[in-house]
C-alpha cells in the first residue's frame, strides 16, 4: 500500500524497498513525535485524517491527496506507528 500511493516517493519508510528519498521526513519514530505535520497534535485519529487529506489540514503542504480509503489510511497509520 505505501509503493502504490507513492509514499515512498518522498519518505524513508523502514522496511519498504526503495524508500530512501529526502522529500518529506522519514517515517520512523512518528508515534513519539509531538505534532503531525507541524500542526496536529499527535494522536492515531490525526494520523489518520493527515494520511487521508493532508490539503484539509494545511492546503499549502506538498503532502499530495492520494486518495487513500479511510480504511486504508488507518492500517497506514497502525503500520507508521508500529515503526521505532
Amino acid at each position: 500500500m505505501l509503493t502504490r500511493y507513492g509514499c515512498r516517493g518522498c519518505h524513508v519508510i523502514p522496511g519498504v524497498p526503495g524508500a530512501n528519498p529526502r522529500v518529506g521526513p522519514p517515517l520512523r519514530g512518528i508515534r513519539d513525535r509531538v505534532y503531525i505535520a507541524g500542526v496536529l497534535t499527535n494522536s492515531p485519529e490525526n494520523l489518520i485524517r493527515w494520511i487521508e487529506r493532508p490539503r484539509d489540514v494545511d492546503r499549502r503542504t506538498a503532502m499530495p491527496e492520494t486518495g487513500i480509503t479511510r480504511a486504508e489510511a488507518r492500517d497506514a497509520a497502525a503500520y507508521l506507528y508500529s515503526l521505532q
